[in-house]
């Protein structure tokens, strides 16, 4: 899969209300996961020891929510591309959720839709609602309503 590419910023805010697309699958690996809890301090057992987690309630290891979520740059990369941009900076979230866990060993891969722009005095803040899901899971791992602050 392609990422959509829009040849300028007014482009893409041309795109409000749609689909930009659905990025690549990506596995979830306990090498990641144990990174991630390196990165954070966050060493839960949960997440990093599989031994214990296999007795756990999800039957093994799962990644942690916040390692999900910092997964969006890299799949939003896949899905669409904003060209002649002079800046293009994380301005955070309106709101994250962890519906669902991701057990290490997943699959997940991300939908991106343009929900909202408006003006700014640096540029354009676009609002992004990510819908990440799991390969076979019945319901998403994390839906997070995503900030991004751009010139062009």
């Amino acid at each position: 899969m392609a990422a959509r590419v829009f040849p300028s910023l007014q482009a893409f805010r041309d795109a409000v209300g749609e689909e930009l697309g659905t990025s690549e699958w990506h596995e979830v690996t306990q090498p990641q996961v144990d990174t991630f809890a390196e990165a954070t301090g966050d060493h839960q057992w949960i997440h990093v020891d599989p031994e214990r987690a296999a007795a756990g309630p999800f039957g093994g290891t799962i990644a942690h929510g916040y390692l999900t979520l910092s997964l969006l740059p890299m799949l939003a990369k896949e899905v669409y591309d904003v060209q002649g941009l002079t800046m293009g900076v994380n301005y955070g979230a309106d709101k994250v959720r962890f519906p669902s866990p991701v057990p290490v060993g997943s699959r997940v891969r991300a939908t991106a839709t343009l929900t909202a722009v408006k003006d700014i005095p640096v540029g354009t803040q676009a609002s992004i609602t990510f819908v990440v899901e799991r390969d076979g899971g019945d319901k998403p791992v994390c839906v997070a309503d995503v900030l991004y602050v751009m010139a062009g």
